[in-house]
């Protein structure tokens, strides 16, 4: 009988075949690539048309040889790894050593692991796909030339250990220079004025100024600048009659969104689960590999996770319709299907996203799916579900209404009139700057019966104060959004981009968005300055479409390299040249050294900047610093440990506060005869989802206290106020955080936004 071998890349993934497969194949797994270019060297041979030096990765050479012993025993062979560009090279690569056994090699792609489309995909064999390979090669080779050769210029300027990488350095450019936009904004004031008003039935609604004295009220121009003309306006209609001019009324639909691709899964559960991308991507490709479901063994239970098409089979379309009936009605499935137009860019070589059998509900997986990755198949199966249903119907009405003939005041409000795919799932929506205020009050009210020419009564009028917004600093939801929007990096590396910005120490993620460390700003500011072509991000969105033109055929792979090294060569020789060496530059500032009569300056260490006196190595004389609200340099006093009040548990000597590279902790003051160290807790557990750590105190490089999760850098949770273990009385949180500004003093409030609860505390209420 004939034996056939599988080759994937998981074991999980290998499980779940044989599983389907039976005795007459064997599975195998690759465990990933098996060779790579070499770590200590650039690999690539650039004189000799950019050829790889692929080794042997360390700790594969039992696994090859596995492979080539099953090899020998098989009638056919068959590749699966991942069907993306990445698994094409593993895939290329295995063929490379499996070529002496002369038995048939085959190419499987794997969009789904369930026994019909396995089967159906094994028949669907073909050869390995070598333009998609060069595609993946020719992008290895593109971020090795850059990331092995700029890197250690930046070990020579700045520090050993920092990297630059040819996508990544965009990504920390972007978010630095979102940093530059915030520090760089002017806020303006602005007012806003809000009527509470009663027709002759109830009940009472909100309606904003809309227009005055002709004008458009808008606060990017004819706006209300000043308390002054807000308070005009309230004096002016005070006692006006105010008329109902218009009522217009409108049927809307609201449509589903599309199903899932990589990086909107990615975005909707940072926003709705607190995923970060990396765990996002790490849950989906278990639940793609398979999952034991108790005596049904493992089972793949959602399709390829690294997709950048919105496509759907029809059959599953047509399953998708079939429960929607069953489960909602018919009025929840629209006549025909809906289609989703997928983006002209992506490469549509797998479906979206989506359950691989929608009868597999969350609620028959919750014995078998730990909490999170449950959390996120139910948001997979709600999505899908949702973009095969009925649009939402509603009712929108309008009301304008004139006070004192000057003044046009406009309230909205909605009533849904069918729910449609709302009934099951709504996507979340990012944070964006704060506007005019335009409907706070009345958006989707309810309105009471009017028509036009009516008059109603003003119960009360209010005048409130904004301030203009500057862009929201980016969330792992928005910097992927971004990132997708501009063409940078694909599917498959937006959790990689995220996870090395933080890794590198570029970027924080504090109350979860991102912040360039001081760091991550001088190495952006060094590359941009020395490599603006390679940093910039239309350019780094054109070399993604070379990547694609390579793997369409259209384009030969070294013709691709060529293009790029010539001029990249020519920057990085005038920059080892150009380029400041931060290492030797000290900047002078007008501070005395407390030692001597020289001057201090500010230096860049492997912590960061910190101040020296100029008369080193005569005087050896340094100092933290921080700078304060205006940017001034104030020097930090180092001062003998603290003690805490607490004893050593090992010894018996007083536990002290001291300084590390992670912040503040606590040591025993009988170091080094005794090294028992403790961080400073706040008794708040972690509140990231699945997370037992424990927030505790930390002080930055800069010397600002924050708060992050102990269990770093599994766990990135940072917040720069103070968490307090009280539950909120409004929401539920089970913290809230404090915080003290000269406006409004010492204040205890939730910490989700849409929460909003505060409360007023006292200096001693602590």
């Amino acid at each position: 009988m004939s034996q056939s071998l599988i080759i994937v890349e998981s074991p999980a993934k290998a499980r779940t075949l044989q599983k389907y497969l039976g005795k007459n194949f064997t599975v195998k797994a690759s465990v990933g690539h098996i060779i790579d270019l070499p770590v200590k060297t650039l690999g690539v041979d650039i004189a000799n048309n950019f050829a790889p030096q692929y080794v042997t990765i360390r700790g594969k050479g039992k696994i090859i040889s596995d492979l080539k012993s099953a090899a020998e025993k098989a009638d056919k062979i068959y590749l699966a790894p991942d069907p993306d560009r990445e698994g094409e090279a593993i895939a290329h690569h295995i063929a490379e050593f499996l070529r002496f056994t002369r038995k048939p090699i085959r190419r499987v792609l794997f969009h789904e692991l369930t026994k019909k489309a396995i089967l159906a995909a094994i028949d669907q064999a073909s050869e390995v796909n070598q333009q998609r390979f060069e595609a993946q090669q020719t992008r290895r080779i593109l971020d090795r030339l850059v990331g092995y050769q700029i890197s250690p210029l930046l070990w020579d300027k700045v520090r050993r250990g920092l990297s630059a990488g040819r996508v990544q350095s965009v990504a920390v450019r972007m978010v630095c220079e979102r940093e530059q936009a915030i520090e760089a904004f002017v806020s303006e004031e602005y007012w806003s004025i809000h009527a509470t008003l009663e027709g002759k039935t109830p009940p009472p609604f909100v309606a904003q100024l809309d227009q005055a004295y002709g004008k458009k009220i808008d606060h990017k121009k004819n706006k209300l600048g000043t308390d002054a003309e807000a308070q005009a306006i309230v004096a002016a209609v005070r006692n006006a009659s105010f008329l109902v001019e218009s009522l217009e009324k409108k049927k809307k639909k609201r449509n589903p969104s599309p199903p899932f691709i990589t990086s909107t899964m990615q975005m909707d559960a940072n926003r709705k689960l607190r995923f970060s991308a990396k765990k996002t991507m790490t849950l989906a490709q278990k639940l793609y590999e398979g999952i034991e479901l108790g005596a049904d063994g493992p089972t793949g239970l959602i399709t390829y996770m690294r997709t950048d098409s919105t496509r759907i089979g029809s059959e599953a379309i047509e399953e998708a319709r079939q429960y929607i009936t069953g489960a909602f009605g018919a009025q929840f499935v629209p006549v025909t299907p809906n289609i989703f137009k997928t983006n002209k860019s992506a490469q549509d070589a797998h479906e979206a996203i989506r359950p691989t059998d929608v009868r597999n509900t969350p609620e028959k997986l919750a014995p078998f799916l730990e909490k999170d990755m449950l959390a996120l198949y139910s948001l997979i199966w709600k999505r899908f579900l949702a973009c095969q249903m009925s649009p939402a119907e509603y009712d929108q009405t309008t009301i304008t209404l004139v006070a004192a003939q000057d003044f046009v005041f406009k309230t909205v409000g909605s009533i849904i009139r069918f729910p449609g795919f709302m009934a099951l799932y709504e996507e979340a929506i990012d944070e964006s700057p704060t506007s005019n205020g335009a409907g706070a009050e009345g958006e989707n009210a309810t309105l009471p019966d009017l028509k036009k020419g009516d008059t109603v009564a003003l119960l009360a009028i209010e005048p409130k104060q904004h301030f203009t917004q500057p862009l929201p600093r980016y969330t792992e939801a928005t910097l992927v959004k971004a990132l997708e929007e501009n063409g940078v990096g694909r599917p498959s590396t937006y959790a990689s981009i995220l996870s090395t910005i933080q890794e590198k120490d570029y970027a924080l993620l504090v109350q979860r968005k991102f912040m360039p460390t001081d760091l991550g700003k001088l190495v952006n500011e060094l590359l941009v300055a020395h490599f603006p072509h390679i940093l910039d991000i239309e350019f780094t969105a054109s070399m993604e479409e070379k990547l694609d033109e390579v793997e369409a055929g259209n384009t030969q792979w070294l013709k691709v390299l060529k293009d790029f090294y010539d001029p990249f060569s020519k920057t990085l020789d005038a920059a080892r040249e150009e380029m400041k060496s931060v290492k030797k530059t000290a900047i002078p500032t007008e501070l005395p050294c407390p030692l001597c009569a020289g001057k201090m300056v500010i230096k860049w260490g492997k912590n960061g900047e910190f101040l020296a006196c100029e008369q080193y190595p005569g005087c050896k004389h340094t100092q933290d610093f921080a700078r304060n609200d205006e940017g001034r340099i104030v020097p930090v006093e180092r001062e003998q440990p603290a003690e805490s009040g607490e004893l050593c548990e090992k010894c018996g000597k007083p536990m002290v506060f001291k300084n590390g590279r992670y912040g503040k902790f606590l040591a025993c003051s009988g170091y080094p005869a005794c090294k028992n160290i403790r961080a400073t807790g706040t008794g708040v557990p972690c509140p990231e989802e699945g997370c037992t750590g424990e927030l505790i105190q930390k002080v930055s490089k800069r010397g600002k206290v924050f708060y992050s999760c102990n269990r770093y850098p599994k766990c990135t949770l940072a917040l720069w106020d103070r968490p307090i273990n009280e539950p909120c009385p409004q929401c539920g949180s089970a913290y809230l955080l404090e915080r003290e500004t000269k406006k409004n003093g010492l204040q205890l409030h939730c910490p989700h936004k849409e929460c909003g609860y505060t409360k007023k505390l006292s200096e001693d209420a602590l």
